[in-house]
C-alpha cells in the first residue's frame, strides 16, 4: 500500500481526533493536511503508520488549540463549536462514545480542559488508545497521562451531557418541533420545551446574534414563534439535518445559501438547549454562505428588499 493510500485510509480517524480537540472543522482539516505534509516529507517509514499519524495530528492540534484559546477569550458573544454534519470515522464498538463526544454539549465541556487534558482524554476515552500511545502523542510520561485523563474524567463527569437514549423518540420530538416552527405555533413549541430551556447563538460579531441567552419555555417559544414566520415571508427555509450527532436543521436564504444552523439537545422528552451558529466564518464547510445582515434588515423591515 502506498503512503497516499495509507494516509487516506486513516484520514477519517485523524480528522475526528483533531475536531474533538479543536471544535473547528476548518482547523481540524488544516491539521490533517499538515499531518500529510509531514508524513510525505518523512524519509524513514514509521514502524506504525497509525501511531505516527495520530501522534502528529494530536501534537499539531494541541499547538493550534493553545493559540486558539487566546482568540476565543476575545471572541464577541457566545462561542460555539463549528457545526459538524457528519463524523467521517466509524467504529461500531465505540459508537456511543463517538456520538456523545462530538455533541456540542460535550465539546463545550472539553473547552474547560487544558489542551493536554483535552488531547489525552480524547485519545484515551473516545478512541480507546492505550496509555503508551497517549503518552507518545502528548509528549508526557504514562503516569502523567493517567493523571491528565483522571482530571479530565472528573471535569467531564461533573457536567456530562445526557441525551435521549432512543434515537427514534428523539427524532420524532425534533420533527414535531420543526413542524411547530414552520407554523409559528407558539403553544406547540412551548409544549416541547423544558421549563428551563435555553437558546444561545453564535454570531462572533460577524452576523446578527442574540445579545444574551434566552431562557425559559415561554420566552424561547415566543421568540421562535414570532421570528420564523417573518423569515419565511422572505423565503428563508430550513431542512432538518443531524448536527454533531444530534437533531438539528440548516437554514437557507431564498438563493439556497446557508444562513445558520440550529441544533437541539433533547432529554426526558423535552428540548433542553437550542444552539444556533450564524457566524459566517463557521459555515463555509456547510455550503455557500448567505448575507445574514441583509436577511436581518429584511426581517426587520417586514418585507423583501
Amino acid at each position: 500500500m502506498s503512503r497516499t493510500e495509507e494516509f487516506q485510509e486513516l484520514r477519517p480517524l485523524l480528522f475526528s481526533i483533531a475536531y474533538r480537540i479543536l471544535g473547528s472543522v476548518a482547523e481540524a482539516e488544516d491539521a490533517v493536511q499538515e499531518t500529510w505534509l509531514r508524513y510525505e516529507a518523512t524519509a524513514t517509514e514509521p514502524r506504525s503508520v497509525k501511531a505516527y499519524l495520530s501522534t502528529t495530528v494530536t501534537r499539531i492540534a494541541i499547538d493550534v488549540l493553545r493559540s486558539a484559546r487566546v482568540r476565543r477569550e476575545e471572541y464577541v458573544g457566545e462561542w460555539l463549536p463549528e457545526p459538524l454534519l457528519d463524523d467521517p470515522y466509524e467504529d461500531p464498538e465505540r459508537a456511543a462514545e463517538l456520538a456523545e463526544s462530538v455533541s456540542m454539549a460535550a465539546l463545550l465541556l472539553l473547552e474547560r480542559l487544558s489542551p493536554l487534558e483535552r488531547a489525552a482524554f480524547v485519545l484515551r476515552e473516545v478512541f480507546d488508545f492505550g496509555f503508551p500511545e497517549v503518552a507518545a502523542a502528548v509528549g508526557r510520561s504514562e503516569a502523567a497521562c493517567r493523571q491528565l485523563v483522571s482530571r479530565a474524567r472528573r471535569h467531564m463527569a461533573a457536567g456530562r451531557p445526557r441525551f435521549e437514549a432512543d434515537r427514534e423518540e428523539r427524532e420524532e420530538l425534533a420533527s414535531r418541533f420543526f413542524d411547530a416552527l414552520r407554523e409559528g405555533d407558539v403553544d406547540g413549541l412551548r409544549g416541547l420545551l423544558a421549563a428551563d430551556v435555553s437558546m444561545v447563538g453564535d454570531g462572533g460579531g460577524r452576523a446578527p446574534q442574540l445579545a444574551r441567552a434566552v431562557a425559559g419555555a415561554q420566552n424561547v417559544a415566543r421568540l421562535l414563534g414570532s421570528v420564523f414566520p417573518r423569515m419565511a415571508r422572505i423565503e428563508v427555509t430550513f431542512e432538518p439535518h443531524q448536527l454533531n450527532g444530534q437533531p438539528g436543521a440548516i437554514f437557507y436564504d431564498r438563493d439556497g445559501k446557508v444562513l445558520h444552523t440550529l441544533a437541539l439537545d433533547i432529554l426526558d422528552g423535552r428540548i433542553q438547549t437550542i444552539r444556533t451558529v450564524i457566524n459566517p466564518d463557521k459555515l463555509g464547510h456547510v455550503g455557500p454562505v448567505a448575507d445574514a445582515w441583509a436577511i436581518h434588515r429584511e426581517v426587520q423591515a417586514g418585507r423583501p428588499s
